[in-house]
């Protein structure tokens, strides 16, 4: 792996296989990825599953556990490997498909069974995936001397076919997220595991009943992620804490595992995390597992992946022993009945033994306190209500248990749903993560449908969305047929295919809604499909999501630009959260307001190295201004840090809908910015072309703000010096005709910052920053406070005792950023007067999420004018023609005395010698000193015609 940056900077890594999907594929008509050639380096899902998905397979029929999880950063592809998508399943539905499959074929005298679970990881909290009802909650973790860590009550679902494990899968991937979703989160922010018992019940040699059992757990893990600092306060989000700390407490897990498989005594913190806790028999125990680390090929991305390799690489050290579990069932029934005795008697006696508390053995606590007594008592309750249940459970013929779990799971709603959405008109959701989109169908009854929050208890339609009024909006099936719709009054805010409406509105097939903020649906209406023979289109999120933004003025148009398609991808994830988070600030009367901006490369500060680069790309970067309405303080924050800060807005908003105690102190709040925290005023683009000719610059430059107005003035001087630090004067003429002239020689100059001048009031304790060519270490002047014309007075000399070519072109074609920062003041004249207005009632009037004073994709604005970046570089330009055309002036000028003196002493020829130092002569002065030479030039007397100087001469016409 090469560092992006250091290209010598190589490491190595050693795997059992690396896949590439990035690109070399093609999409067949079936939707299905394959090579797009036969030389193609592109692996498919069927080559990864044979690889890695059929040897789960085996050890399944031969009674080993086995484990397979995916670990990566955010968007790497761990859910398209582990789960996939459409025709390109993934490890978990093939898994199952091949199972099924060889159970069918299987022509032993053996009786099967597999059970398929669906849990996830959210915030420490266990989730039943197949049983909402306990989804709050969640379930608590229990740990067993033989099942190792389990989650009490999870739901095991026994299925008899394949089909009925897609359907399962599907009801559990709903409800993992239906609250996320209906808020417009994606499931990266929880870990999900799928597990699948399979059972093999024979007869052994010696005739008894006999149980060959495989758990195989299938892990998608939460995507890691690096997130920026969000500010003074330094608070993350709680969901991407809780990610962290479980991902962390799995690294930690794995490091004391391959150091003791090394033959190191240490101890695995397997307690430290729910995660670690329920995969401790898959990391350290019975069970064959394996890992699929998934990596990003971008360069901006080099951190996170090598952390992943190193991750990965330490994760192969380990050492699993996996046994068959495979025991006779009298067997098996006398030890569950053993073990209960001894648990009766333990509670009974008050004495608990030590292996009870330390089944692990990795001597987690010796001592046993009397909270902690009656803790592991409530242990041992479960634990023999979980025996009783196995017990109950081996007795059982498998058609009884089929019997009672399609009874449990009977859900006959859906059956005549899927009927309904086929013959009736119905709106189904749209979502960001492919998987969830089409999950929730609202079939709409003849008459009217009324959509609203669960407040609005009449509402045939219920959605959870800050921005959802108890009664929103009305869809009136016809009589006829159609379908009308129509926000209830002018406070719900409905779209129609990106475009509000205000009254009555005509809906057609696939037309797509816009419900408050985030709800985001697509209207179907398979009787006029069928009638107007209309052609199958499928509607994506990104789809509906470029018409919202097109419809807002921003072109989303394709394009080949990748920086311009970044910028567009950005929007497609930021709009709507910008959209909900405005919500959740009304809702909360948080007096904040949203808005999306876009920040100039220029802005944004340095931009050596590829990586820094790439990140800022050649237009710019989105970013989000949150501006409060309550004392007019404005802070622009990084997407990421948004994004992050939008988490905790909803945990928020959560807790308040559930009647809790939502608010926290002001350093905590999401919503809100210390006024202790530093902006970024402004920022100064000056050319450092002067310096490559060493021509003092002494300029009054603009001062401009991310959103592209000028906001002062700052008087800046850069000034060419020689290594002492004397400036140069125009009798020194250092003036050079290519920088080029300058390579090898020492290069110094002065950078002065002297003032600032007409700055806004609002700012206090303001100062300067820059860097310059290969520094990374910023400059800062001092700070300046209780004015808007701050006098910096700063001045440092910058020194390079040998050019470099390198060096040159950085002055010839670089540019010095400067960035003014500050801190804001609240100012009572300028805070706008709000007359107990609610944050609903100060949004109404602009629900815009697009600043209004930057055209996001057509440049840079000021003052309603394109700035032109190349303005300095023009102007030194025209400096150094006006030096050229001066040079030239006074070598004519030189010429023509020397022609004239030449001519007054009678004299025809001139060495060339000396016309070459009269045009060499830097000042009027050197070049008279040179002409007054003429009379004695020996060259002029060498004019015969057989004269060997000839053409060292010339001839004066």
């Amino acid at each position: 792996m090469l560092n992006p940056e250091d290209p010598q900077d190589v490491k190595a890594f050693t795997y059992d296989h690396s896949y590439w999907s990035f690109d070399g594929s093609k999409e067949q008509t079936d939707g299905y990825f394959a090579k797009e050639s036969p030389n193609s380096t592109y692996a498919d899902q069927m080559t990864v599953y044979n690889d890695l998905g059929g040897g789960i397979l085996t050890n399944a029929w031969a009674g080993y556990n086995s484990t397979l999880f995916a670990y990566g950063q955010t968007g790497s592809g761990k859910s398209w490997s582990v789960v996939g998508y459409g025709p390109n399943k993934g490890i978990v539905p093939l898994f199952c498909n091949d199972l099924f499959k060889g159970i069918t074929e299987n022509t032993e005298n053996k009786e099967f069974e597999v059970r398929f679970s669906m849990l996830e990881i959210y915030n420490e909290v266990v989730r039943d995936l197949l049983n909402p009802s306990k989804k709050k909650n969640g379930l608590k973790v229990r740990q067993h001397p033989k099942k190792g860590f389990y989650a009490e009550g999870l739901k095991l679902a026994l299925v008899s076919n394949y089909q009925e494990i897609e359907q399962k899968m599907n009801e559990g991937t709903v409800n993992r997220t239906i609250a996320s979703t209906n808020m417009n989160a994606t499931s990266s922010r929880a870990h999900t595991i799928v597990s699948i018992n399979f059972v093999q019940k024979f007869k052994n040699v010696a005739g008894q009943e006999t149980a060959k059992q495989a758990v195989v757990n299938l892990v998608d893990l939460a995507g890691s992620e690096r997130v920026e600092s969000t500010g003074a306060t330094g608070s993350r989000l709680k969901e991407g804490a809780a990610i962290n700390q479980s991902l962390s407490s799995l690294g930690n897990c794995i490091n004391a595992l391959a150091e003791r498989s090394s033959g190191k005594q240490v101890r695995v913190p397997f307690r430290d995390s729910t995660l670690t806790r329920l995969l401790m028999n898959a990391l350290g125990g019975n069970s064959k597992t394996i890992m699929i680390a998934a990596i990003s090929p971008a360069d901006i991305n080099y951190e996170e992946t090598l952390s992943t390799l190193r991750f990965a690489d330490r994760a192969k050290q380990i050492k699993t022993k996996a046994t068959v579990n495979e025991d006779p069932t009298d067997k098996l029934l006398r030890e569950l009945r053993d073990e209960n005795e001894k648990l009766k008697k333990m509670m009974a006696g008050g004495k608990i033994d030590k292996d009870f508390i330390d089944t692990d053995g990795d001597g987690y606590d010796d001592r046993v306190s009397e909270d902690m007594k009656k803790k592991l008592q409530e242990e041992m309750r479960a634990r023999m209500m979980e025996n009783e249940l196995e017990m109950a459970n081996m007795k059982k013929s498998y058609e009884e248990k089929l019997k009672t779990a399609k009874k449990d799971f009977a859900d006959p709603t859906l059956a005549k749903k899927e009927q309904d959405k086929q013959k009736k008109p119905h709106i189904y959701n749209l979502n960001v993560d492919p998987m969830l989109s089409g999950r929730i169908i609202n079939i709409l009854q003849p008459g009217v449908n009324t959509v609203g929050n669960r407040k609005g208890e009449e509402s045939n339609i219920t959605m959870m969305s800050p921005s959802i009024q108890q009664q929103h909006a009305e869809l009136n099936v016809g009589k006829d047929g159609r379908v009308n719709i129509k926000p209830v009054n002018t406070d719900c805010r409905v779209l129609v295919n990106g475009s509000q409406i205000q009254g009555d509105t005509t809906l057609c097939h696939n037309d797509r809604l816009v419900f408050g903020a985030t709800q985001l649906w697509v209207f179907q209406n398979p009787p006029e499909k069928k009638k107007a023979k209309l052609p199958n289109q499928v509607i994506t999120y990104e789809y509906a999501q470029e018409e919202i933004a097109a419809k807002s003025g921003v072109d989303m148009t394709s394009s080949s630009d990748a920086d311009v398609s970044k910028i567009q991808e950005d929007l497609l994830e930021v709009m709507p959260a910008v959209e909900e988070a405005n919500s959740l600030s009304a809702e909360l009367d948080k007096r904040v307001k949203f808005e999306i901006i876009m920040v100039a490369p220029q802005v944004l500060g340095k931009q050596k190295g590829k990586t820094e680069v790439s990140r800022v790309g050649r237009v710019g970067r989105i970013q989000v201004k949150m501006k409060n309405l309550e004392n007019g303080t404005e802070f622009v924050w990084t997407k990421e840090k948004f994004l992050d800060r939008l988490f905790m807005m909803k945990e928020m908003y959560e807790k308040y809908e559930d009647e809790e105690d939502y608010d926290t102190p002001e350093a905590d709040d999401p919503f809100q910015e210390s006024l202790d925290t530093e902006v970024h005023i402004g920022t100064v683009q000056v050319t450092l072309q002067c310096l490559a000719f060493n021509i003092e610059l002494k300029e009054q430059l603009e001062i401009t703000n991310i959103k592209g107005d000028n906001v002062g003035m700052m008087n800046i001087e850069l000034l060419p010096c020689d290594s002492k630090g004397r400036v140069f004067t125009e009798q020194d003429d250092m003036f050079v005709d290519t920088p080029s002239d300058l390579v090898g020689k020492s290069v110094n100059f002065f950078v002065k910052i002297l003032s600032g001048r007409g700055l806004p009031n609002k700012y206090a304790d303001m100062y300067c920053t820059y860097t310059i060519y290969l520094e990374e270490k910023e400059t800062r002047t001092k700070t300046v406070s209780e004015t808007s014309n701050p006098d910096f007075k700063h001045s440092k000399m910058f020194t390079f005792p040998v050019a470099t070519q390198q060096l040159m072109d950085h002055l010839k074609n670089g540019n010095l950023t400067i960035k003014v920062m500050g801190k804001q003041r609240v100012r009572r004249s300028a805070m706008p007067r709000i007359n107990g207005l609610t944050t609903k009632d100060m949004l109404k009037s602009d629900r815009a999420v697009f600043s209004k004073t930057a055209n996001l994709m057509n440049g840079f604005q000021m003052n309603g004018r394109v700035v032109d970046p190349q303005k300095q570089s023009i102007i030194v330009e025209l400096l150094l023609m006006k030096k050229t055309q001066a040079r030239l002036q006074q070598k004519v000028d030189a010429v023509r005395k020397l022609v004239k003196e030449a001519e007054n002493i009678s004299k025809v020829r001139v060495s060339t010698s000396l016309l070459k130092e009269v045009l060499q002569a830097n000042t009027p002065e050197q070049a008279d000193t040179i002409i007054r030479k003429i009379s004695d030039d020996p060259d002029g007397d060498n004019d015969g015609p057989g004269s060997s100087n000839s053409s060292s001469v010339c001839v004066l016409l």
